[in-house]
């Protein structure tokens, strides 16, 4: 047996070693909830991408609003805006600047593909984004405001449309006459607003404000890589992968306060126009509006010369409403609501009026194009559904086609009423004479004249109407086919 004193030892090194075990899993278990947290990976943030190619009108503004306010809504990381403009209209350019400003999702504007250009309301788009990048070989610049009547002269430049002034017509002082002031006076307002504006956003992003005036004033131009070297845009870029390698974690002012971009592995989500904005991009275009407006005027003159004629009339309406929108002239909505009052006067007509359908279609026309553009609004559940429009449409040009064949079809049937219903009817002879005597049709007592004399009683047929006497003869005759 081994001694007491060796065999309490081996029990205090049995407790000594499950202490040490014990004390081991104790830290091992604590550490863990001392250590600090791990800084968590930064994800990129997911991205929309937009396009803004051709003319700027109304149509582009309202897509750009409309999808600035869905991404904010969808809390993305940023919107990259595609630019490939010549320019466009004035007020659908601050409606997307103003968009632009007001966004609190970061806009990215970069001119793409190469050759692409930002040109008048486009370098006004550039300055007022958050980025601004171009690709190489693209250009921006000749910011010059120009009306839809013509261009107004700059100071210091000549304009044809000016009238000349001979030293005959100027004052003692040597002034031009108030007319040539006049206009001017109006080219300097235009153009000094429009330096103000762009200065503003000049100012507002840090770039070169300078250039941006020359820009305006004097209708300058830049290549992608001077426009970097000039402090207009803020990089070159030769892909959106490279754009959003090189941009991300820049940090920019937003609506919403200062954001760091996060776009190296950004995933991008396309948006382009929707049917509705791909038709009023094309009746917005420029060219597309000004035959428009032509087409509206000169089918109203035409009205005018020859009054009923009805085609040019009411094409020219229809152009003219059409036209007008793509001016912004009229709002969307005004425009809709004019075109769907004008298509139901026109159907209403249609049933008044034998115009052989063409009030009616021309109302079914302007009822669908009115209906379409009646759709833009901002407040949910609202809008018109499609299948409505659809429906009434049908219905309308049911209506309008059936109206002009039951016309059509009373113009085909063999009138039955008055004189002209008289012929081929059956009469009885009550009067005999040697040319005829009398008869009874229709109720009524009329003289006949026949090829030879009848009896009372005879069964006859009239065969035509001679003003107060009906020529007639026996039913039993050749000419009686069938009673």
């Amino acid at each position: 047996m081994m001694p007491d004193t060796g065999r309490h030892g081996i029990q205090r090194m049995r407790q000594g070693l499950l202490a040490a075990l014990v004390l081991l899993a104790t830290i091992l278990l604590i550490a863990p909830l001392g250590a600090a947290p791990a800084a968590p990976e930064e994800r990129p943030a997911n991205g929309i991408s937009l396009t803004l190619h051709g003319p700027i009108g109304p149509a582009s503004a309202a897509y750009i609003e409309q999808e600035l306010a869905a991404a904010a809504q969808a809390q993305a990381g940023f919107v990259l805006l595609n630019i490939d403009t010549p320019g466009g209209l004035d007020q659908a350019m601050r409606d997307i600047i103003k968009a632009i400003l007001a966004s609190p999702v970061p806009v990215v504007s970069y001119v793409s593909p190469s050759g692409a250009r930002a040109a008048s309301a486009g370098t006004y788009i550039l300055y007022a984004s958050h980025v601004a990048a171009m690709a190489p070989a693209t250009n921006l610049g000749a910011a010059t405001p120009v009306s839809i009547g013509g261009s107004p002269a700059l100071p210091g430049q000549s304009d044809e449309s000016e009238p000349e002034t001979d030293e005959a017509s100027r004052d003692e002082a040597g002034a031009p006459p108030p007319a040539a002031d006049n206009a001017s006076a109006k080219r300097n307002k235009v153009v000094n607003d429009a330096v103000a504006y762009i200065r503003g956003l000049a100012e507002k992003r840090g770039r070169n404000a300078d250039w941006a005036e020359a820009a305006v004033r004097e209708g300058a131009s830049l290549s992608a890589e001077q426009a970097a070297e000039k402090n207009v845009i803020d990089l070159v870029a030769d892909s959106q992968t490279a754009l959003l390698a090189e941009i991300d974690g820049r940090t920019v002012a937003t609506a919403s306060g200062s954001q760091t971009l996060r776009t190296a592995r950004a995933s991008l989500e396309t948006r382009d126009p929707d049917w509705r904005m791909r038709i009023l991009a094309v009746i917005t275009n420029p060219s597309v509006a000004y035959i428009l407006m032509m087409i509206g005027i000169y089918g109203l003159i035409l009205e005018g010369y020859s009054p009923g004629a009805l085609v040019p009339g009411i094409t020219g309406a229809i152009c003219l409403v059409i036209a007008l929108f793509a001016f912004q002239i009229l709002p969307v909505s005004y425009a809709g609501l004019a075109l769907i009052l004008l298509g139901i006067g026109l159907m209403t007509a249609e049933a008044f009026a034998p115009s052989f359908g063409i009030l009616g279609l021309g109302g079914v026309v302007a009822f669908v194009a009115g209906s379409i553009f009646l759709m833009d609004t901002s407040v949910p559940g609202y809008e018109v559904h499609l299948g409505l429009i659809a429906g009434i449409a049908t219905a309308a040009a049911g209506l309008m086609f059936l109206i002009v064949w039951l016309f059509a079809r009373s113009r085909r049937q063999v009138v039955t009423t008055g004189r002209e219903g008289l012929v081929g009817s059956i009469a009885e002879v009550i009067e005999s004479g040697e040319d005829g005597g009398r008869i009874f049709v229709h109720g009524e007592s009329w003289r006949a004249q026949a090829s030879r004399p009848l009896t009372p009683g005879e069964k006859v047929r009239v065969l035509a109407s001679r003003g107060l006497t009906l020529e007639i003869e026996p039913v039993s005759s050749r000419h009686a086919i069938t009673e």
